[in-house]
Order: C-alpha cells, then structure tokens, then sequence
C-alpha cells in the first residue's frame, strides 16, 4: 500500500428536511387542523481515529464526502428521518486542519477519538407550530437549513517512540532493517528513502516503534531536497536517533546543519501557530559506518567529535556499523536505558 499522509477533501453535512404544510381530513371529524410535521435533520460528518489504519492513501480516490439529508415532515404530525451521521475513519494520529493551514480543528492521537466536522442542518417546522387561536388554519411551513460544509486538510503523524534522522544515505534504512523487521528500500544512493519507513523493535520483552524519516539536507526548511515537511512525524516520538555517516570527514558540520534544520522547522512551525518541541526531545547520536573508515582516522574524529558535543553539553556519540552488525547491541541497550530513565523522571 502507497503511503500518503496528506489529503484535501470537501465536507458536506445533510441539510434539514423542509416541514409540512398539511390538515387533518378524517370521516366523521368536523374541524381537522394542521397536522404537518417537522422534517428530520442532517446526518453530521465525524471523524474517527483508528489504530488498524498508517496512510491517507483512501482519501486520494475520494475528496467529496456528503452525509444524508433529513426527509421531509408529512401529515399526522409525522416528523421526517434523521439523515444518518457520516463516520470517515483516519489513522490515529491525524491532524485536521483549516484550508489555509491556519486553524487546528482537531488532533486525533489517541485510538476511537471523534471530532465532529460539520453538523447537520436542522429540520424545518411543519404548519402544526404555527396554529394559534387566531391562526387556526395556518399554511406557514420552515425549509430546513442547509447543513455546514467545508475543506480541510488532513496530515497524518505517524505515532512513533524513536525517530531517525540525518543526511541521505546515512545509514537510517539500514539500521531500522538491523533493529527491526522492517524491510526498506536499501541503496547506495541519496533519498533512497522517499516516505517514512515504520519497525518494532524488541529489548528486554519490551518494544519500541521507530520511524525512518527521508534524508535532510542543507536548506530542507526551505523545500531543497524533499524539503522537511517528513519531520511532521517526528514530532510525536519520544525519542530522536541522530545518524551521522562516518564515512564524511567532517562529522560537527554534518550534525550542526541537521540541529540547524531541525531548529528552523520548529521556528517555522511556531510562526504558524503549531508550536512543536522536536528539537529539545531526547537525542542519541550515532556514528555509523564504522568498518568503513581507517581505525586511526576514526579514532581522531570521534575524539574531536566528542569534544564538540562535551562543549554543548550533548551526549557522548554512540559507533556503530549497521550493516556489519557492529555495536547494534550496545545501541538498544542504551536506547532501553534512556527510556527507563526517562520513565523513571516522569513518576
């Protein structure tokens, strides 16, 4: 199934079914009356979190969803059907948003979450409510209101514990296919990954969802490359993996212009009015390829590495080859530990 974690999609509630104008004729009763009834009301439009759902992908063949309208009132008093409420099923996770991206309607991140869209329009009133002793035969009947309508726009979160992030052809891909059972597009090439990549991941009778973010590169907040509009995912994990390629001469740079990228995401996003905290979430930062680069040569940029990170109070790097299978091991042992800890802290 093709992942996609954005839509558009119109929204009409039903309108309320129009009253009736009708009398009363029955045998042997001198003075019938108004008896026209009320027309039913607009089915609503909600929306339903789902967790057996990961892609927007059913919202690419449908954009227009209309709920039923209410039937109209008829005679004896009888009031219409209630057109039935419409429930569109997203996966959890999902953000509702206003057209222009300026309003959050909703957040749907838990499982069986509702947000009601758009409400139906009522019914309109039969002739019965308008009798009155000086109006005994009244032939004033309400339409029914038509029911709200609207575009919105659907962007899906993955809900993740650990998100990977670097440059392309990192290593992201190749360490989630070591930790996990997950099979991704492996390449060496850049953006091998073009959509974010889902594993479970097990310590200690424990599991852990990690999310494979597509590369950034410099000037991502910007829209170069595939942009950062991927980190979307991010912003729900506990967690942040930093892959840095160890095979590049000069790791601080690579890191710092990630940081940097990340940073400005948030800043973009908080001049929006969506406020996200993705670059102070915990980081672990791993240098992979480490059968790929001169023992010596490695051993002096890890010891200026890790200077740099000493310097900005972030942890120490954690080396790695994950497609040696080298110091895969110690890294979900320390993964384990940051999470205790973390728990830990929270009680």
């Amino acid at each position: 199934m093709k992942f996609l974690d954005r839509a558009k999609i119109f929204l009409k509630a039903g309108d309320g079914g129009n009253g009736s104008a009708s009398f009363r004729r029955e045998k042997y009763i001198e003075y019938g009356g108004p008896d026209g009834g009320d027309g039913g009301r607009g089915g609503d439009i909600i929306f339903r979190s789902m967790p057996n759902l990961n892609t927007l992908i059913d919202f690419r063949f449908k954009q227009h969803f209309n709920a039923e309208r209410g039937n109209n009132g008829s005679g004896k008093g009888r009031t219409g059907k209630s057109g039935d409420t419409m429930i569109i099923n997203v996966p959890t996770g999902t953000v509702i948003l206003s057209e222009n991206e300026e309003i959050q309607y909703a957040d749907l991140n838990e499982d069986g979450m509702e947000y009601r869209a758009c409400r139906g329009g009522n019914g309109g009133w039969g002739n019965l409510h308008f009798k009155s002793p000086t109006n005994r035969a009244p032939t004033q009947k309400n339409d029914g209101l038509p029911g709200e309508e609207r575009v919105v726009i659907l962007q899906l979160k993955l809900i993740a514990d650990i998100g990977l992030v670097g440059f392309p052809n990192a290593g992201k891909s190749t360490l989630l296919a070591a930790v996990t059972a997950a099979r991704p597009k492996i390449a060496n090439y850049p953006f091998t990954t073009l959509n974010p990549q889902l594993g479970v991941m097990y310590a200690h009778n424990r599991e852990f969802v990690l999310v494979d973010l597509p590369g950034l590169i410099e000037g991502a907040h910007e829209g170069v490359g595939l942009g950062d509009k991927f980190l979307g995912h991010a912003e729900r994990t506990k967690m942040i993996l930093h892959i840095v390629d160890g095979t590049e001469e000069d790791w601080t740079a690579r890191y710092k212009t990630i940081r940097h990228e990340i940073e400005e995401y948030d800043a973009d996003c908080k001049a929006a009015g969506m406020c996200t905290t993705l670059s102070t979430k915990p980081e672990i930062i791993v240098i992979n390829k480490s059968d790929a680069v001169d023992a010596d040569e490695w051993s002096a940029r890890l010891k200026k590495f890790a200077a740099f990170l000493k310097r900005n109070k972030k942890p120490a790097p954690i080396a790695i080859s994950a497609a040696g299978r080298q110091g895969v091991t110690e890294l979900i042992g320390e993964i384990e530990r940051e999470f205790t800890q973390r728990e830990r802290n929270e009680q």
